[in-house]
């Protein structure tokens, strides 16, 4: 039995029927050189044997009566692998555009919380003989790095794994606790919150300081503020429908913007995300004349923050830009403006976030976002951001699940209320997967904005060559 973390437990406690807080993939694989060739059963086997490996594939929620304080993890004793491992068969013609409308059917439903917070749906018949991966897993089991760590566990990598001692399935059937045993092991963990919010005090002052002091002495642009984002079409009440979408860019073109410009690879990514927003919106006659905000995830496990966490992350607000024409322009403010965001949150301190969630009281929580989401409070008040940016680095190698190569993979995030809009961004060999997941009432048109994702690349592209040409005279001088 483990308990949540603050954060962890946070992710359950704001998730309302139609805010949903599960992360999710869409995957396509050839099957074509599976030793033995596909089968469902063959896949379904595979993953079974790596249970032992993953152990949040087999644990599930025991929370405390009348939400007194944070739920622990339990091994479940009635785990079912049918229940969580689906086939389904794809509408023809399979292309992109079915598997994108399952994953939104998927995405659209909440995880069962009497079970293992996870669900994986094997799609057959996509175009060319391949098969799609839709998989779902909540919020408070897991996050980027994490995701990353799973996969490891999950995937192989060569076609034919190398063989090696399975590991033995150890696990007892854990006693699931009672109420009064939960409540109890509650009021000790509460006891000790005085002691500890005595030492949190003077350590976020300390970081208030902090933070005024490198404001001060910053030239150049800080951390955007919350509730500065403009409103947008997508920023208002979300509903429960999501609707899926996906864009593949080379990596490479990525690169050779970042090097032309003297950049990183995450300046590209939020410069594409903006081009693509700020061509969308420009559309729809809806592009606002002030900046729209991005919140940038950022992993703080280098900071050893809580090793019994799930989720090791803060965040950044981040200005997009988007009130930039010149696309050069543009991207260097984005860098501005990202440079300046990191030594503010690095002002803050990366615990902080996490070090404050465990005062958070999940009856109160649960109760506000009920409140919050019944009333579309949403609409009545500026956004606190317009967007969830996420980028997270993939392996530059070839993966197989059960020996079909993994030809993309998209991660898509949770869509939060006001925000009905979250970009994840995953590269995978030579290419950068863009997944987009949107409230399908506030965008549905996310197709378009997938295709602004090309747009924006051919207008970096093509400013890159400008400077380019410009450059390579003087090389020859």
């Amino acid at each position: 039995m483990q308990r949540l973390s603050g954060i962890d437990s946070t992710f359950l406690s704001i998730e309302t029927p139609s805010h949903h807080m599960h992360v999710a993939m869409v995957a396509v694989f050839d099957p074509s050189d599976m030793p033995g060739g596909y089968s469902f059963e063959r896949v379904k086997a595979m993953i079974a044997s790596r249970l032992p490996r993953i152990p949040l594939f087999r644990r599930r929620l025991a929370e405390v009566p009348f939400n007194l304080h944070f739920p622990v993890w339990v091994e479940d004793p009635d785990f079912d692998l049918d229940y969580h491992v689906r086939r389904l068969a794809a509408p023809a013609p399979g292309s992109t555009a079915e598997l994108c409308a399952m994953a939104g059917d998927f995405v659209s439903r909440q995880l069962d919380r009497t079970k293992p917070l996870w669900e994986m749906q094997i799609i057959e018949g996509l175009e060319g003989g391949n098969i799609g991966v839709l998989a779902k897993v909540h919020h408070s089991t897991i996050d980027g790095v994490s995701g990353a760590e799973m996969m490891v566990h999950l995937f192989d990598l060569e076609p034919v794994a190398p063989p090696e001692a399975p590991l033995p399935d150890e696990r007892e059937i854990e006693h699931v606790p009672s109420d009064f045993e939960l409540v109890a092991y509650a009021a000790r963990s509460i006891a000790t919150n005085p002691v500890r919010l005595v030492r949190l005090v003077p350590a976020t002052v300390g970081s208030v300081v902090g933070l005024v002091r490198t404001r001060r002495q910053s030239e150049g642009p800080g951390m955007a503020a919350p509730f500065s984002a403009p409103r947008t079409p997508f920023n208002a009440a979300i509903t429960a429908h999501r609707r899926v979408a996906i864009a593949n860019l080379a990596l490479a073109d990525v690169k050779r913007v970042k090097k032309a410009f003297g950049t990183t690879v995450n300046d590209v990514v939020l410069a594409l995300c903006a081009g693509a927003l700020r061509g969308y919106l420009d559309k729809l006659g809806e592009l606002p004349e002030a900046p729209l905000v991005a919140v940038v995830p950022i992993s703080v496990r280098d900071a050893v923050v809580d090793e019994s966490s799930s989720n090791q992350v803060s965040a950044m607000f981040v200005s997009l830009a988007t009130d930039i024409a010149d696309p050069v322009a543009r991207l260097r403010a984005i860098a501005e403006s990202t440079r300046g965001a990191k030594e503010d949150h690095k002002a803050i301190g990366a615990s902080m976030l996490q070090d404050w969630a465990q005062f958070a009281a999940p009856a109160v929580f649960a109760r506000a976002s009920r409140l919050y989401s019944s009333m579309k409070l949403a609409d009545r008040h500026r956004p606190i951001h317009n967007v969830i940016i996420s980028n997270v680095p993939g392996p530059p190698f070839p993966l197989y699940l059960a020996g079909a190569k993994l030809l993309m993979l998209c991660p898509l995030g949770p869509v939060m209320e006001g925000a009905g809009l979250n970009i994840t961004v995953l590269s995978y060999q030579d290419s950068i997967d863009v997944g987009l997941i949107a409230c399908s009432e506030l965008m549905p048109d996310l197709d378009d904005l997938a295709s602004d994702f090309v747009e924006a690349m051919a207008e970096l592209l093509a400013v890159t060559e400008a400077a380019d040409e410009r450059v390579e005279p003087r090389a020859g001088v």
